[in-house]
C-alpha cells in the first residue's frame, strides 16, 4: 500500500441522514438479513440432513446458500452496527477486508451460477449419462474451483485499488466499500487500474455468464424438442428457478459495474447494489423452495418429524409426572 495511511478511515454514506428513515432502513434491513440467515440455513441443513437431497443440484445449492449467508454479513451486519451506535465511520483496513471479501464471495457466486446451469444442462440435455458426468469427484472439483477463483479474482482486484493514494475526501457514496466508490477517492490517475479492472474482472464476470447463457440455450433448445406439455413443463420447472436468480444476479451487476464511471452517484445507482447485496440472497432461498415439489415435500417432512418429537416428549413427560403423582 502506498502512502494510503494518510486516511485511516472512511464515512460511508449509501442512506438519508433523516432519523425516521434511517429507523425505517434499520428495520427493513434487519428483517432481510434475518430472512437471509433462515432461509440459507434451513436450505444448508435440509440438504445435508436429507438423504433424497444428496444429489449434484441440492451439493451446488447448499453451496450457494451458504455462500449466501456470508455473502450478506459481510455488509449487512456493519450497516446495521452503523445504524446503532449512530456512527457511519469504517477503518482503513476494515474497508479494504469487507471489498475483498465481497468481491471474493460475489465472484464465486459468478461460477457457481455458471456450475449450476451446467448441471442442469447435463440433466436436460444428456440425462442418460448425467451420473457418470456429473459425480460426486466432479461436483468437489466444480465447487472447489469456483470459491477458488472468486477469491483469485479479488485478490487482483483489492490490490489494484488500494496501491492507489487517497489523499483527499474520505466520504464513499456507498453503504459498504466497493471499486467504483473508492476509485472516484483515489488520487492521480486511475484510468490503468480501470481498464485493468475492466479486462480481467469482464473476462471473468461475462465468461461465466456467457457459460450460463450459453448451458440455457441448449436447455430451452431441447426443452422446446419435448413433445408432450408434461415432460416440457417438468422440465422447464427444474431450471426457472435457478435462471431468474441469474437474471436477478447479473442485470443488477452488470449494471452497477460496467457503465461509465462517475463521481455523481444518484439516488438510483445508490440503490442498485441492495438488489444483489441484499434482495437476491433473501430471495434465492425462496425461489428455489417455493418452486420445488421435492424440497417441499422434504420441509413437510421435517417439520411432521419435529411435531412428533415435541408431541412425544410432551407425552413422556406427562407420563413422567402422573408416575410421580403415584
Amino acid at each position: 500500500m502506498v502512502n494510503s495511511s494518510r486516511i485511516t478511515e472512511f464515512v460511508l454514506l449509501g442512506f438519508p441522514d433523516h432519523l425516521s428513515a434511517q429507523i425505517a432502513i434499520f428495520y427493513i434491513f434487519l428483517v432481510l438479513y434475518t430472512l437471509t440467515l433462515t432461509g440459507n440455513v434451513l436450505i444448508i441443513v435440509a440438504t445435508s440432513f436429507t438423504t433424497e437431497l444428496h444429489t449434484p443440484m441440492y451439493f451446488f445449492l447448499s453451496n450457494l446458500s451458504f455462500l449466501e449467508i456470508f455473502y450478506t454479513s459481510v455488509t449487512i451486519p456493519k450497516m446495521l452496527l452503523n445504524f446503532l451506535f449512530k456512527t457511519n465511520s469504517i477503518s482503513f483496513m476494515g474497508c479494504a477486508v469487507q471489498m475483498y471479501l465481497f468481491i471474493a464471495l460475489g465472484s464465486t457466486e459468478c461460477s457457481l451460477l455458471a456450475v449450476m446451469a451446467y448441471d442442469r444442462y447435463v440433466a436436460v440435455c444428456d440425462p442418460l449419462h448425467y451420473v457418470t458426468v456429473i459425480d460426486s469427484p466432479t461436483c468437489i472439483v466444480l465447487a472447489c474451483s469456483s470459491w477458488i477463483s472468486g477469491f483469485i479474482n479479488s485478490t487482483i482486484h483489492t490490490t489494484q485499488i488500494f496501491q492507489h493514494n487517497f489523499c483527499s475526501c474520505n466520504v464513499i457514496s456507498q453503504f459498504f466499500c466497493d471499486i467504483r466508490p473508492l476509485l472516484n477517492l483515489a488520487c492521480g490517475d486511475t484510468l490503468p487500474t480501470e481498464l485493468i479492472l475492466f479486462v480481467i474482472g469482464g473476462a471473468y464476470g461475462f465468461g461465466s455468464f456467457v457459460l450460463t447463457l450459453v448451458s440455457y440455450i441448449h436447455i430451452i433448445s431441447t426443452i422446446l424438442k419435448i413433445r408432450s406439455k408434461e415432460g416440457q413443463n417438468k422440465a422447464f420447472s427444474t431450471c426457472t428457478s435457478h435462471l431468474i436468480v441469474v437474471c436477478l444476479f447479473y442485470s443488477t451487476s452488470f449494471f452497477t459495474y460496467y457503465r461509465r464511471n462517475s463521481e455523481d452517484v444518484t439516488d438510483q445507482e445508490k440503490l442498485t447494489p441492495v438488489v444483489y447485496a441484499v434482495i437476491t440472497p433473501t430471495l434465492n432461498p425462496l425461489i428455489y423452495t417455493m418452486r420445488n415439489k421435492e424440497f417441499k415435500n422434504t420441509l413437510r417432512k421435517m417439520i411432521r418429524g419435529k411435531q412428533l418429537k415435541i408431541f412425544n416428549q410432551e407425552r413422556n413427560n406427562k407420563q413422567f409426572t402422573m408416575v410421580q403423582t403415584n
